[in-house]
């Protein structure tokens, strides 16, 4: 491998993912909880979850262009000092019992999930890009250490000070935050920041009327939308409609989290042997495969099955749909490349976060993950579309 890019960037940007993102699912765990003991109303029971997800999607534009002008490993050191303030707060709400404080916690720690997002990019920037996908698949590994350890942590430490429930688990994730600050200590300089003045610098319009740019972005807001509509809706399914014990729901929602990031251990070598196109269409299928095996049965083993397909099918698409973008632009222009991108998925998956609930409720289970199948149907014609495509606009990354 050429000795130029720092490809030992990649094991500190996936440790670093293994800790910052355990916050995500610390979220998802423990928002609900405390919203139901400190929201004036239950219909708002959720919203520490879903205003998380809020906080990343507007942060997207803001940490792309701040990392412009500062550059990663500082974009990345600033965000997780947000992340360590944005804990202690959480911590600190809970004592005071401030459902509006908390609430602004977790706003602030989605906002550093954004930065957080861009880890991947980060990866792609420090190998050859051959070696892109294998990259991008390597950091996203952390997220199977992340999607145990923020939940394990709130379970064993919830009760462990008496300033309020969970108040220690907050204090243990902003010490998370303060190691991810020494690990970015040691991020190198990647070949596209050395080189950030080589190559065209074109309007974002040109750039994303490529048709390999809305392939990535729609693969991507597809990926991410699907999954979280659905999988936000299945704890209120299990539990609430289908009276499955909050074990068993965990259950399944832990298995989704496994099948979204182990299948970065081979996601790599799929893409290398048979193509980006491919695996996003494999992707496009597994989450097909959620609808159809959903819809079957309300069994413990068909919603178990469906998670799994999910999780799958999301990485499939996820990845392949990350590596595409990075084909489009020039390293000069891959700032708002990116966040144009993270904006577009991230305002969906806000959107899918919050209206889950609703569409559960107003209609049933079966409906909304039938109303998934356009979305699917649509991205996996414009991928074989793009694919069958003999003449295309050639791509700066060749």
């Amino acid at each position: 491998m050429d000795q130029s890019y720092p490809v030992k960037n990649i094991p500190i940007l996936s440790a670093s993912q293994a800790l910052a993102f355990s916050a995500g699912p610390m979220v998802v765990f423990i928002g609900g909880i405390v919203g139901a003991e400190l929201a004036p109303t239950p219909a708002l029971s959720t919203l520490p979850t879903a205003i998380s997800v809020v906080g990343l999607a507007l942060t997207t534009i803001p940490a792309a262009l701040l990392m412009r002008k500062v550059g990663r490993k500082n974009g990345f050191r600033l965000s997780a000092l947000l992340g360590v303030f944005a804990s202690l707060l959480a911590a600190y709400a809970l004592h005071l019992g401030s459902f509006a404080l908390f609430c602004l916690a977790t706003f602030l720690l989605g906002g550093n999930g954004a930065f957080v997002q861009q880890y991947r990019f980060a990866a792609t920037e420090s190998v050859p890009p051959e070696h892109s996908s294998r990259a991008v698949s390597l950091v996203l590994v952390g997220g199977i250490v992340a999607g145990f350890l923020g939940p394990e942590i709130a379970k064993r430490t919830g009760d462990l000070l008496a300033y309020g429930e969970f108040t220690a688990s907050f204090f243990i994730l902003a010490g998370m935050y303060l190691v991810v600050i020494g690990l970015m200590s040691l991020l190198k300089p990647t070949l596209a920041l050395q080189e950030q003045g080589d190559g065209l610098n074109r309007p974002l319009r040109r750039i994303a009327a490529q048709p390999s740019f809305l392939a990535a972005v729609l693969s991507g807001t597809a990926a991410f939308g699907v999954m979280t509509f659905i999988m936000t809706a299945t704890p209120l399914q299990m539990h609430t409609m289908s009276h499955y014990s909050l074990d068993q729901t965990a259950f399944v929602i832990q298995s989704h989290i496994i099948a979204m990031y182990l299948p970065s251990l081979f996601t790599g070598f799929l893409t290398e042997r048979l193509g980006l196109t491919r695996l996003m269409l494999m992707g496009v299928l597994a989450m097909l495969g959620t609808v159809v095996v959903g819809v079957i049965s309300r069994d413990l083993l068909h919603y178990w099955g469906a998670l799994v397909l999910l999780g799958g099918g999301w990485n499939f698409l996820f990845v392949g749909g990350t590596v595409m973008l990075t084909r489009s632009y020039f390293p000069i222009e891959r700032f708002k490349a990116q966040a144009a991108n993270d904006f577009t998925i991230f305002g969906f998956q806000a959107l899918a976060s919050l209206s889950a609930g609703s569409v559960l409720f107003l209609a049933n289970w079966d409906t909304l993950l039938m109303m998934t199948l356009p979305i699917l149907l649509g991205i996996a014609g414009f991928i074989l579309w793009l694919n069958r495509q003999t003449v295309t606009e050639a791509s700066p990354a060749h």
